[in-house]
């Protein structure tokens, strides 16, 4: 079974696992939410990043222990490791997300008051009480025209338009937000603004995104091409927009160049073009 999706880690596990996996004990979870605005989804405690979540997703807790939560996260099951002081029990659902690519939570309902948190696109805010152009939120003032109710998604946008909001956004392994972001971070960002569903690493993408097209297809915007452990957006038919190391930040690539560059560096040749069935609007 595939670790990163599968809510066990031997001591632990949840009640659904039961007879599939072996666990000291078994246990429903119990329903949080992220409360500070992106905490690090670890491996292991204090072990390497495999994910960023956001203020307001919401997790499933499997197990605290020494100070870490064991969770699994709404994406698409994902589970991992952070601090338990970035979830609480308390907020109810948010009812709002940040739809600029960033925005900041004031300590008052002035542009010119002290700033309480930076939010990326995506984080997840409960309006409580709207005060001229800012709307009062768990973290602060934020800034009305910068959220979008969340009963108003999808976005209505095509999925590249979304992606290439973060042009020149540093690169960042296992990183999705607008402070730092990798290449499947790029996919899943856009993807979970639309509503769409999307795994988070580049092998889960390649296995489960889009209808494969035959080599020599041209490509079209929004197509996906994949490499061994990288993944890139079509942004024409002769650009790319992928993050990745060699710019160490979001960038549009000459697609010929890319490939090749890729390629020499000793990661292979393009191992899948995908085009995605998707609904009007995305």
């Amino acid at each position: 079974m595939d670790r990163r999706v599968t809510p066990a880690n031997g001591r632990v596990a949840l009640s659904g696992l039961r007879g599939q996996v072996e666990a000291e004990r078994f246990v429903d979870g119990e329903p949080r939410r992220v409360a500070v605005p992106v905490v690090d989804l670890l491996r292991a405690p204090s072990g390497s990043r495999d994910l960023q979540l956001q203020l307001g997703q919401p997790v499933t807790l499997i197990e605290e222990r020494d100070g870490w939560a064991f969770v699994q996260s709404d994406v698409q099951g994902y589970v991992g490791y952070l601090p338990a002081t970035a979830l609480t029990a308390a907020v109810p659902a948010p009812s709002h997300m940040v739809r600029g690519r960033m925005t900041h939570a004031y300590s008052q309902p002035d542009f010119k008051s002290a700033e309480a948190a930076a939010l990326s696109f995506g984080a997840q805010v409960l309006v409580t009480d709207v005060t001229d152009r800012f709307a009062l939120t768990q973290l602060g003032f934020v800034p009305l025209r910068h959220l979008t109710p969340l009963d108003a998604l999808p976005l209505a946008t095509h999925l590249v338009d979304i992606a290439e909001r973060f042009l020149d956004t540093p690169y960042l392994w296992g990183a999705n937000t607008a402070f730092g972001i990798d290449c499947s971070g790029l996919v899943l960002l856009a993807h979970r603004a639309c509503g769409l569903p999307c795994p988070r690493d580049s092998d889960q993408q390649e296995a489960t995104l889009g209808e494969t097209l035959p080599p020599g297809t041209p490509p079209l915007r929004g197509d996906l091409l994949f490499w061994k452990g990288h993944v890139a957006w079509v942004a024409d038919p002769q650009t790319l927009l992928h993050a990745n190391a060699f710019h160490m930040a979001v960038a549009l690539d000459p697609m010929a160049e890319a490939i090749a560059r890729i390629a020499a560096q000793g990661d292979g040749p393009v191992t899948r073009h995908a085009r995605l069935t998707l609904p009007a609007g995305a």
